[in-house]
């Protein structure tokens, strides 16, 4: 390892030391956030932002479940955050959610996307969501994935804010996978924009929690997504990488890492099944320490070769047009979250030129990642899982 990979390793798991030693004291970060009622033992809740909306810490990412009863498990014990997309499971997802939360959405932030690239769009996107939840608003409407501030056009901002003002959202947000370094600040400082859902975890870049930062100091809410760092949780014994990635906690120590961060609000992590339920809720009790970091210390090693930070780094690098990031992120949703049909299918939207390429077959490659993602060998695995 070179001392500069070092550096940032330690740079990275010191975060949240450092964060804690910057927190307010206890009376004034009670104006803030607020330990649980007796009857809520272990959850922990913020403001998220300026919206005033108050949620549980950790939220529930709903992507990638199929079972209701999670779900509702999840609302029963007090979780108060759930998310998902228009797009998730061809739009199932977001019936599934609305029918497990049933007469508990008035006690619930709720939040949904749009991947709509119009006014149009979008607006449709939102009354289908809005059937298919069974509510006649959502508190959050995210534009979803964007990557730079030029794909935050004032046609979808006019689309939000018409939205709002007819009641079908409370609160506009953007969701982002990459750019995070210039389109962070740039939806800090943008007046119409309440809420930023942002990936964020472990192996990232330390410039990650200073415009963090500074969005939370402008009011904005901050979600994190991604805080497993690939997730990795639902890996097989006969999986070869089995025996790298199933760090005892590791995904707990995790999740802990990012909530030890005071200008993260609120998480959506995934969850699939009851004991990832009950795992989740207990980072809520539990501080992040020396031996979480020790833990995530190990599993930074494992994941250096396999997962993609989304930095950017590479955009534009390959010589055949390929979208790295896009590619990469696929292969995570088969490997790391256990959802093949998924990664197959994000995989098959891709421009047939590009899903039909063979990374095998090029002389050479010509991208290269700054912290060791063995990149011509993870594309070549998503053209062997993915491809007709």
């Amino acid at each position: 390892m070179t001392p500069s990979r070092r550096n940032f390793l330690a740079a990275g798991l010191a975060l949240p030391a450092a964060a804690s030693a910057s927190r307010p004291s206890q009376t004034a970060q009670a104006n803030s956030q607020s330990q649980a009622k007796p009857s809520e033992p272990g959850l922990r809740y913020t403001t998220l932002g300026k919206t005033g909306l108050k949620v549980t810490t950790v939220g529930f990412g709903c992507m990638i479940t199929s079972d209701g009863s999670v779900v509702q498990r999840a609302a029963d014990l007090g979780i108060t955050y759930f998310d998902t997309a228009r797009s998730y499971q061809s739009g199932n997802n977001e019936r599934m959610v609305g029918a497990a939360l049933g007469n508990k959405r008035k006690d619930i932030t709720l939040s949904t996307k749009t991947g709509a690239n119009s006014k149009a769009q979008a607006l449709q996107h939102l009354d289908t969501s809005l059937t298919e939840l069974g509510t006649d608003h959502v508190d959050i409407w995210y534009l979803h994935g964007k990557g730079s501030p030029a794909a935050v056009t004032d046609d979808l901002i006019e689309a939000q804010q018409a939205a709002k003002k007819a009641g079908k959202i409370r609160f506009a947000g953007v969701s982002t996978h990459g750019g995070q370094q210039e389109l962070l600040p740039f939806l800090a400082k943008h007046p119409q924009i309440d809420v930023i859902l942002t990936t964020y975890n472990f192996t990232m870049e330390p410039f990650m929690k200073d415009v963090i930062e500074e969005a939370n100091k402008a009011g904005k809410g901050i979600v994190a997504m991604k805080v497993m760092a690939g997730g990795f949780r639902q890996i097989k014994p006969s999986d070869p990488n089995y025996n790298k990635l199933k760090s005892d906690g590791g995904m707990l120590a995790a999740l802990k890492w990012v909530l030890n961060n005071p200008s993260v609000h609120t998480t959506i992590p995934s969850m699939t099944d009851m004991d990832q339920l009950e795992e989740n809720i207990k980072a809520m009790a539990q501080p992040f320490d020396a031996n979480d970091r020790k833990i995530l210390a190990r599993q930074m090693e494992h994941l250096g070769p396999l997962y993609c930070r989304m930095c950017g780094e590479c955009n534009g690098s390959c010589r055949q047009g390929l979208p790295v990031e896009d590619m990469l992120r696929f292969l995570t949703y088969a490997e790391g979250y256990g959802q093949f049909p998924l990664g197959r299918e994000r995989f098959l939207e891709l421009p047939k030129e590009q899903a039909s390429v063979k990374c095998s077959s090029c002389p050479g490659c010509t991208v290269q990642c700054p912290y060791g993602v063995k990149v011509s060998a993870r594309l070549t695995r998503a053209q062997e899982l993915f491809a007709c």
